[in-house]
């Protein structure tokens, strides 16, 4: 039996109709704009519209306002190495997923008590490049969910079956590619 990935994480910034409408309903959105403040108009303009699409809504950084507007969960990324989420009261299934980089950040992770954690970068050469057998050495330290994070693409995403990741998280790997005739008519 093939390993199934379940779980698809889809990093946004902003609204864009067209590249969430075409995501599957088992697609969770993830909010995170670290640049501007959050706006509650748009945040909640946003849990009705992926509500009626059947996507799950986690707000990144801000527990208190997840709680408030009743969203799905909170993303907390690794640099947030707080714990006062663990004197909130959630709502019943409220989720509370994390990023790390090593394992250093994985056991913080472990003690904010997330769920999943969302270990990177798994293919993406960056900083936080791990690559395929150190995120596999990684990820066994931890009893904690694993979804893969970074440069997930179509070309190596089969690669995931590999490790013991239940999905994977991501930004490019979601948005819609313009087809050649789109792209052919944005030059006229």
């Amino acid at each position: 039996m093939h390993k199934q990935l379940i779980k698809k994480y889809y990093f946004i910034d902003k609204f864009e109709k067209e590249n969430i409408d075409k995501q599957t309903a088992n697609t969770t959105i993830i909010y995170r704009n670290y640049n501007k403040t959050y706006s509650v108009k748009e945040l909640v303009f946003l849990k009705y519209y992926l509500k009626k699409k059947g996507h799950k809504f986690i707000l990144s950084n801000n527990v208190k306002l997840s709680i408030k507007l009743g969203l799905d969960g909170v993303y907390l990324p690794s640099f947030n190495k707080n714990f006062i989420h663990l004197t909130y009261k959630f709502k019943k299934n409220f989720i509370v997923i994390g990023s790390a980089h090593n394992l250093k950040e994985i056991r913080i992770k472990e003690k904010q008590k997330v769920k999943e954690i969302f270990l990177s970068s798994i293919f993406k050469e960056n900083k936080n490049y791990l690559g395929l057998n150190k995120f596999n050495l990684i990820s066994k330290y931890s009893n904690n969910e694993i979804i893969a994070l970074g440069g997930v693409s179509k070309n190596n995403i089969s690669l995931l079956k590999l490790t013991k990741s239940i999905g994977f998280a991501g930004i490019s790997y979601f948005k819609k590619k313009a087809s050649i005739k789109e792209a052919f008519f944005k030059e006229i």
